[in-house]
């Protein structure tokens, strides 16, 4: 059967078009537009861990007394899926909809746990967003998974009173981030431009997203597996010369040690999603006002590019008896502009869609006030996210990352963390072939 799911999910995103071929939703035949209204309301179910969901919703369910939504408030992350695929197995249990992380869908995909619903969403749906996003839940092909809902381009984040008392000068590109940390930590050796996490694989795989890296693909019916591919490794090697040389600390994120380093000033820099203010307000508030946003250094100043950290999309389950009702509640969700609105008033999130973010976004976070351009500046690094394929093993490939990059910021060498990189790659190419896919 996996065999099956593999051959499946490998024809489906083998397709090379990315222009949606089935026809709008108003044109899908449906229990709202067959000629009779039903005598009771569809009724949808919606898991989903975004805060305040209920409350976006419930402008829906007001304008839509045909299509009622509850909304089922989850924990995210692994355990959403694995509950997901659970109820899938049972054959019963499942939502009609589900929030699902963009690294997740090719996952839930080859477990036949989402619904292709091109058919059911409108033409230019795809037009709402990065062409990048927009791969994520088409995986390259003509079906779509998912409609996204929001994305973590990354941008860079530093104490401008640190820089400007000590003359440092915003880094353009990492052969500058390289030099502004070495400067930093002569000035004061309590101080770190930044911190290399090996608890945090989303984290890297934005940074090596940025340089290039792809780490999987499909090549007709088969995976390929480059974990170990040119731009990580040389976003590895990089990382590991700084962290043998003793210029940035190597320490991971989202620890006491971490949050009292960005309270204190030792932390001086964070190259971090566009939701880090929300972090950086609930762990350091007396610094508001204080720090201040980039875009990422860049590999080639020439060709701007970043990469995402998070990101999540509203897909139909296959076991939704109602594809064409959930579709147009997920296209409304994330692609209507009041709808949009609320996503980031409500449930604080980053829009993917594209139109939606200059009126939604018209002012900068509270904690960073001092900043009115911040998401000028935002949405210019999200256009330049580069593409990433995610494959059905991610999460071995996150934990082989944990693993390996907890050795080698332990060794602290540059030859431990391209070693890291390469042990990642045997681990994932051979789970995947173990699973059953065919790997190239």
């Amino acid at each position: 059967m996996r065999s099956n799911t593999a051959r499946r999910l490998t024809a489906l995103a083998a397709a090379a078009a990315l222009a949606l071929t089935g026809c709008s939703g108003g044109d899908s035949p449906s229990a709202t537009d067959s000629g009779s209204k039903p005598q009771q309301p569809v009724k949808l179910n919606f898991w989903t861990w975004a805060p305040n969901m209920d409350k976006v919703v419930s402008a829906w369910n007001a304008q839509h007394p045909e299509i009622q939504v509850t909304v089922n408030k989850q924990d995210g992350g692994d355990a959403a899926v694995t509950k997901l695929l659970t109820a899938i197995k049972a054959g019963s249990g499942a939502p009609d909809l589900m929030q699902a992380e963009y690294q997740k869908i090719p996952t839930l995909v080859s477990s036949d746990a989402l619904a292709d619903i091109a058919g059911h969403v409108s033409k230019d749906t795809a037009g709402h967003f990065p062409e990048s996003v927009w791969k994520s839940v088409t995986l390259g092909g003509d079906a779509v998974y998912a409609i996204p809902q929001d994305s973590g381009p990354m941008q860079f984040y530093y104490r401008a009173d640190i820089f400007k008392s000590l003359g440092l000068t915003v880094p353009k590109t990492w052969d500058e981030y390289a030099d502004v940390a070495a400067k930093l930590h002569k000035a004061d050796p309590k101080k770190y431009l930044g911190t290399f996490s090996a608890n945090d694989p989303g984290w890297f795989v934005g940074l090596a997203q940025q340089a290039g890296a792809s780490w999987w693909g499909i090549d007709g019916e088969a995976w390929s597996v480059s974990v170990d591919d040119e731009a990580t490794l040389k976003v590895a090697d990089y990382w590991g010369g700084l962290v043998e040389s003793g210029v940035i600390a190597n320490k991971p994120m989202y620890t006491p040690e971490w949050n009292a380093a960005l309270n204190n000033g030792t932390q001086v820099g964070w190259l971090s999603a566009v939701w880090a203010p929300g972090v950086l307000e609930g762990n350091a508030p007396a610094t508001k006002g204080k720090w201040a946003m980039a875009p990422m250094p860049q590999w080639d100043a020439s060709q701007p590019a970043t990469g995402n950290w998070g990101g999540s999309a509203t897909a139909v389950t296959t076991q939704s008896k109602h594809p064409a009702e959930a579709a147009k509640f997920a296209e409304w969700l994330n692609t209507s502009q009041d709808a949009v609105a609320a996503l980031v008033t409500k449930s604080a999130l980053y829009p993917a869609d594209q139109p939606g973010q200059e009126k939604a976004l018209s002012a900068p976070p509270a904690f960073f006030s001092n900043q009115p351009d911040f998401y000028t500046v935002a949405a210019e690094t999200a256009k330049t996210a580069r593409s990433f394929t995610f494959g059905p093993n991610v999460n071995v490939a996150y934990s082989a990352y944990t693993d390996e990059f907890g050795k080698a910021t332990e060794a602290k060498s540059r030859s431990a963390f391209t070693a890291a990189v390469k042990a990642m790659q045997k681990i994932t190419r051979e789970d995947l072939q173990k699973s059953g896919f065919t790997v190239k």
